[in-house]
């Protein structure tokens, strides 16, 4: 049998670093942890559920005993900030007041290269399949452009009422290799459900763009200035 797992959640700890980085006594861990679950949710519904949309792939929650921090990566930064600001302003006193006034500091990286984001990527598809295109096409043009991006391999699955069909399916593009079991490499993945009218399609990504390297800088800033961490040899 076919042992499936997240490979975000297979790579945690070894090349993959926390996207909650806080420590707290078991008495407060239960509250934070729903707290960061509702900024998540909050952040998602406001920047990527309503327009303008922001194209955020990724929220990432540090805690210090007098601050919250939240880092932000998004393909439009410019839409979260918004003319002089005024957006981060809006945004922050309304994460403040979620978490009952606590000192919240807003940080937004760019995205470079979105077709190399599986979460991104994901997004995209979904909003296709709502405006009922043809979803052979919408993965083939999908998967070549990651690959003209620079990935090394890339998988997109699709299942649900495809196209308004009767019984439900599974569809599969694939190109490149995709290492799954291979730690050391960089693995993307991204789920996004698609909310149509004859039902719920889901769709499932997966973008390997290589091999971890330990002294990457590059890796090691892209996710907002932290280390990344380490992998194995």
């Amino acid at each position: 049998m076919g042992q499936k797992c997240h490979p975000l959640g297979f790579r945690i700890g070894v090349t993959e670093p926390w996207r909650s980085r806080w420590y707290a006594p078991k008495s407060l861990y239960g509250p934070l942890l729903v707290e960061d679950y509702r900024l998540r949710k909050y952040i998602d519904h406001r920047l990527n559920r309503t327009p303008p949309y922001a194209a955020v792939s990724e929220v990432q929650i540090e805690r210090t005993r007098e601050e919250l921090k939240v880092i932000i990566r998004s393909a439009r930064p410019g839409l979260v900030i918004g003319p002089k600001g005024s957006e981060i302003e809006r945004l922050k006193t309304d994460l403040q007041a979620l978490t009952g006034g606590r000192k919240v500091d807003i940080q937004v990286k760019e995205i470079k290269s979105p077709h190399l984001s599986a979460q991104l990527t994901a997004e995209s598809i979904s909003e296709q399949l709502k405006r009922r295109a043809s979803f052979r096409r919408i993965l083939k043009k999908t998967a070549e452009e990651s690959m003209q991006a620079g990935a090394k391999g890339v998988k997109i699955s699709i299942a649900g009422r495809l196209g308004g069909a009767e019984m439900s399916r599974r569809l599969t593009v694939s190109l490149g290799s995709i290492p799954l079991q291979t730690l050391q490499a960089n693995v993307d993945y991204g789920l996004a459900p698609s909310v149509t009218k004859y039902g719920v399609i889901g769709c499932k990504v997966w973008i390997y763009t290589g091999m971890y390297e330990s002294h990457d800088e590059d890796e090691s800033t892209a996710a907002g200035g932290r280390a990344r961490a380490r992998g194995r040899h």
